[in-house]
């Protein structure tokens, strides 16, 4: 997608530079004229305010400034922008800024604070659970776009009940539909005739949505759904106009190139695997920055400057994808770069014992530090012929693996120790989560050995072990192609020798590994999970049977385990719960489809002219939270 800028739609800059010289070279009452000419220019353009506006009786700076751009980076490559065909976390992070959800995140509050986006409160909820009544602010507007034919189109709630449908299409397939998949009355009745049919109706009433007017949605659900909330605050129940999905689809009906939504940002240009240049809406509605946050220094610093201003502050934002490590600490140190994400492979070159070195303080470089609510897990292929299934020699295969394995030395190689082992598939600063938890699953690589000798895996003349039948076999271990992939493969190769397993690296561009992953196609890869939302729900159902081909990424399905979470799914979080994760951890070690790994640090660098920037928990993306100091 290229930047449509045109004689008529020139951007903001240049448009700068314009009155600039104009006003150099006129004076007196001709330019008065040209100033007035231009700012109605400017006005019926829409591409620049310059206004100021008043908040709690101060005068702030105004928005969406053309001068202030955010450099950032993407480690891998995205694969498109709609909210429900995208699934990995770089694209989310543009769907993120571009579309809205009705609800959002505080950007301060500790623990992760649930917050109106687009809807006007949060919902009223029925005295049994079941029914949610949510009311959309007036007055939200789409990005203007040929697929309205010259319109100015508001946004209402029948833009969210279509968005919601869309993750249920058949034909779109999304990796998203576990979200209301059971959930809504009569919603599943519908997904199962488009199954028929062929064709998904979308203009069919259903008893579980109601749309009293244009701006108020009632959702009546088959059982009470705790995290309702937070599932409408996840970025793929982002609201997508029907006319934009009907102009630009592609065979599947996804709308990968072109997004258009209401949130503060547009992407203007997209050079695919490369770049993205977002530029901020001068007619996005006024919102202001408003966070209380906690006592700590960090927070009060931030509050105090950023309280008030209009967001966003930053009028453009310029992505570039770059593969290696050390290439994008080398941009950052050049300052080419405003924000960059630290992974553990660089760490011992900026940090000492967690904190910056001197000179990167000196230089007034900022950092953001948290343990990203994230699992790791090692996974095997349950539907591969020779690692997958629930046999008693097939559990042994497995379990012997995850013995063998050394999270913590893979950390140490891997993340230069920026990461944190985990004993519990549910990672800290999500509910519910347990640090007293020890997993029946240890590093042993003697009783790894003794296991695999016990079940019939004999070692051959060359070293290696054959099957119980006594032909030989191998393991295919996927990584990406970058260089943490080959680290990673480095230490897989170490763990399947240590116990005599052949092993084959197979490595692919990460796009291809998750379409690869979602169709059940490989044998083995270590596969990282970040919350869609901080419960700990987003994180068991990640084995849950009935979600292979959207996230069960090991295509693992455990009738045991599969009871368990549907009954999970029917109690608030608390002891009651927490009582079943547990048992289904037991169960996930019992059967060992999968190995639990860790959780990483994520150290976010910035350059002294950030200002506010802090990273959340939960959000992809701070950019609209965030402003540039342009003096520095």
């Amino acid at each position: 997608m290229k930047c449509k800028f045109t004689s008529k739609k020139c951007n903001q800059r240049h448009l700068a530079d314009v009155f600039n010289k104009v006003t150099s070279s006129l004076s007196g009452l001709f330019l008065m004229m040209s100033f007035s000419l231009i700012s109605l220019v400017i006005s019926q353009q829409t591409l620049a305010q310059t206004t100021t506006a008043k908040f709690n009786g101060a005068t702030t700076l105004e928005f969406a400034d053309p001068e202030k751009v955010l450099r950032t980076i993407f480690p891998v490559a995205e694969t498109g922008f709609d909210p429900a065909g995208s699934r990995d976390l770089y694209s989310h992070a543009i769907v993120e800024v571009v579309f809205e959800r009705l609800y959002g995140y505080d950007y301060l509050a500790s623990p992760a604070k649930i917050i109106p986006q687009a809807a006007d409160g949060l919902p009223e909820i029925s005295a049994d659970g079941k029914t949610y009544t949510i009311k959309l602010k007036k007055g939200i507007y789409f990005t203007q776009d040929e697929a309205f034919k010259g319109k100015k189109r508001e946004l209402t709630m029948h833009d969210y009940v279509y968005s919601i449908k869309r993750l249920m299409d058949p034909r779109i397939a999304s990796s998203h539909s576990w979200l209301f998949e059971g959930k809504i009355v009569g919603l599943d009745d519908l997904v199962a005739k488009a199954k028929k049919s062929g064709k998904f109706d979308y203009d069919t009433k259903i008893a579980g949505i109601d749309i009293p007017d244009k701006y108020t949605l009632r959702l009546h659900l088959t059982r009470p759904d705790f995290n309702l909330p937070m599932i409408l605050a996840y970025v793929a129940t982002s609201a997508v106009a029907r006319e934009v999905v009907e102009q630009y689809q592609d065979l599947q009906g996804l709308v990968m190139a072109n997004p258009v939504g209401t949130g503060p940002y547009k992407l203007t240009e997209w050079v695919r695997g490369s770049k993205m240049v977002l530029d901020a809406k001068p007619d996005y509605r006024p919102v202001y920055w408003n966070f209380q946050g906690s006592s700590s220094l960090e927070d009060q610093k931030i509050s105090a400057a950023m309280k008030g201003k209009r967001i966003p502050q930053i009028g453009r934002i310029v992505v570039t994808d770059i593969l290696e490590d050390q290439s994008r600490l080398l941009a950052f140190q050049k300052d080419e770069v405003d924000l960059f994400q630290l992974y553990g492979g660089l760490a011992p070159q900026v940090l000492r014992d967690g904190k910056l070195k001197p000179e990167f303080v000196q230089k007034g470089i900022q950092m953001s530090r948290i343990v990203d609510p994230e699992l790791t897990v090692y996974y095997w292929n349950m539907r591969d012929p020779v690692f997958g299934g629930l046999s008693k020699e097939k559990i042994a295969l497995r379990r012997a693996i995850a013995m063998a394995h050394n999270v913590d030395d893979e950390i140490r190689i891997v993340d230069n120790g920026q990461a944190v082992a985990l004993e519990f598939p549910i990672p800290p600063g999500v509910v519910g989560h347990d640090p007293d938890y020890k997993s029946s699953i240890q590093y042993d690589p003697v009783a790894a050995n003794a296991l695999l000798d016990k079940f019939g895996y004999k070692k051959g003349a060359d070293g290696y072990r054959n099957l119980p039948n006594g032909k030989p076999f191998q393991i295919n271990y996927t990584s990406q192609t970058e260089s943490r992939g080959h680290l990673q493969a480095e230490v897989w190769k170490k763990t399947y020798d240590s116990v005599g397993i052949r092993m084959n690296v197979d490595f692919r561009p990460f796009a291809e590994i998750l379409k690869a992953e979602k169709d059940c196609h490989l044998t083995q890869r270590i596969s990282p999970w970040i919350a869609d939302y901080p419960d700990g729900d987003n994180f068991m159902q990640l084995f849950y049977g009935a979600n292979i081909h959207l996230n069960n990424a090991g295509c693992v399905a455990i009738p045991e385990y599969d009871k368990l979470y549907e009954e999970s799914q029917k109690l608030p979080a608390g002891p009651e719960r927490d009582l079943l994760y547990h048992k289904m951890t037991r169960i996930l070690e019992v059967y060992t489809a999968q190995r639990i790994g860790y959780a990483r640090y994520r150290n976010m660098l910035s350059q002294a002219r950030v200002i506010g920037y802090k990273k959340h928990p939960v959000m992809l993306t701070e950019w609209m939270y965030i402003d540039i100091d342009k003096s520095k």
